[in-house]
């Protein structure tokens, strides 16, 4: 039997569903969090943010949120949900540049059951897909392999999305 080992998906197999709830709420950052490297922050707006996901589906996987902690999208005010919705835009717009992707997955998760890793502060996905991304690892061993380092799609991206006003 073969294997294949991945350790650092341990620390996101510890959290559970939680969303790292010991560490505070992920979407939650202030500037003076916009630098630190841990928070993989590629843009902050008057009312969204944009980072890299810690464990992404594919390279250049985004999360977008509002910047007040919300669960509820029927609770975003009119600007707030104009604001998200641009970000959306000009993420695709900044992954398409940067990946040239075939296309692309964006949706929210709301609440445990759909999914939510994050259940109290809603969160918008971008993942780049390509024909064929899903290969025999996915497939066979539930794996996925990333050809790009975090801190790499980090770098690349932050020089796109630092150019955005959402």
């Amino acid at each position: 039997m073969e294997r294949m080992f991945s350790p650092w998906r341990m620390e996101y197999i510890r959290q559970g569903t939680s969303g790292g709830k010991g560490r505070g709420c992920i979407f939650c950052i202030g500037e003076s969090e916009r630098d630190d490297p841990e928070r993989l922050v590629l843009g902050l707006y008057p009312r969204t943010l944009a980072i890299c996901n810690r464990y992404p589906y594919n390279n250049g996987h985004v999360l977008l949120a509002p910047r007040r902690h919300v669960a509820d999208p029927s609770l975003l005010s009119k600007e707030e949900q104009a604001e998200l919705m641009s970000l959306v835009t000009l993420g695709v717009k900044a992954l398409s540049e940067e990946y040239s992707p075939q296309g692309f997955n964006v949706g929210m998760n709301l609440g445990e059951a759909a999914g939510a890793g994050v259940e109290d502060h809603l969160h918008v996905h971008i993942v780049p897909r390509w024909v064929g991304d899903t290969s025999f690892m996915t497939a066979v061993q539930t794996t996925r392999v990333l050809p790009e380092s975090l801190p790499e799609t980090h770098a690349r991206l932050s020089a796109r999305f630092g150019l955005l006003r959402p």
